[in-house]
């Protein structure tokens, strides 16, 4: 059980649950922990569409920007009166266009995908400023309905959160039952077996970052209507946190390996971090400095368990790909 990377995160989540309910005994209440977990909501979704990617050997540091580009069209939307089921479409068509973007300039130009998002990251960025002119949409710009679909409860918990839930649910069943989901961890595994079992391994990785960006542009409506508020720099930075949750959540870097519970865990143990170490009275830096610690333990753990690759073949057919 120890030799598990789910099970020894789960541990450390709840060692550091009981160091931080010693100091402040409210944190560990049903309600509290339940506003932690809604909170955590936007870094689970991320989280697991990132996790895609990087199972197919890339990885996507334009989430945070689509997750801003997606909102902030969202909030327009809403201010020009277009009906909240419209303006959930759009955003979600609008992730996965944004997603397939960087989709294709890594499947059809074969350039590195940390270039292309780290590009695409700055466009979307700008894009925002050009619709905007930097201007922001504030919670009275915004409709009582549009702000409160996020917020409203059910059986005690947030829509937010059930929609988290629900993600966590469909992700679990898509990487395990589909042929797709298959093909991620056999596209990050051994990229040239791939080939020879008939996997396209260009469209898988187009389809990792579709995946990633409908739930970046999902994401976008549930932050800016949760806090009320759209602007240009909106969620930033917030990329580093999506890819740690999944580093610290065992998903290898080097691809093909990785789950959804320790995806979601990973994300957990950045989120209890991030909600809980201000009220009992750490510092931001010690924040940074933990954080950034169990960062670098996961990825030294990660390559321990990564075996010796195995011979590469059909190099020309994968490229052919």
């Amino acid at each position: 059980m120890l030799k598990s990377r789910e099970a020894i995160l789960s541990l450390a989540i709840l060692v550091l649950v009981a160091i931080i309910a010693v100091r402040f005994p409210a944190f560990v209440t049903p309600k509290n922990l339940a506003a932690v977990f809604t909170d955590t909501s936007p870094l689970i979704i991320l989280a697991l569409g990132q996790m895609t990617v990087i199972l197919t050997k890339c990885i996507d540091l334009s989430v945070a920007a689509n997750l801003a580009l997606c909102g902030m069209i969202a909030a327009m939307l809403n201010g020009m009166g277009v009906p909240l089921p419209l303006i959930l479409l759009a955003v979600v068509a609008m992730g996965a266009l944004l997603g397939a973007f960087n989709g294709l300039l890594v499947w059809k130009l074969n350039i590195p995908s940390i270039v292309v998002t780290l590009g695409t990251m700055t466009i979307y960025r700008g894009l925002i400023f050009l619709l905007t002119d930097g201007k922001w949409i504030n919670a009275h710009q915004m409709s009582a309905g549009f702000k409160a679909f996020p917020r409203a409860a059910f059986l005690g918990l947030p829509v937010m959160a059930w929609i988290a839930i629900a993600v966590v649910a469909g992700f679990a069943l898509f990487v395990s039952r589909t042929a797709l989901g298959r093909a991620l961890f056999a596209v990050g595994g051994n990229p040239h077996a791939a080939v020879y079992t008939g996997i396209n391994v260009g469209k898988t990785q187009f389809a990792a970052f579709v995946i990633s960006g409908v739930l970046a542009g999902l994401t976008g409506y549930l932050w800016v209507a949760r806090y009320a508020v759209a602007y240009v720099d909106i969620a930033g930075g917030f990329e580093l946190d999506v890819v740690a949750a999944c580093v610290i959540g065992g998903i290898a870097i080097s691809g093909g390996a990785g789950s959804v519970a320790g995806a979601v865990m990973g994300a957990l143990f950045l989120g209890i971090i991030k909600n809980a170490l201000p009220v009992v009275g750490i510092s931001p830096f010690w924040q940074l400095a933990i954080s950034g610690s169990a960062i670098l333990i996961a990825i030294a753990v990660n390559s321990r368990g990564v075996g010796q690759k195995g011979r590469i073949i059909l190099k020309q057919a994968e490229h052919r790909a």
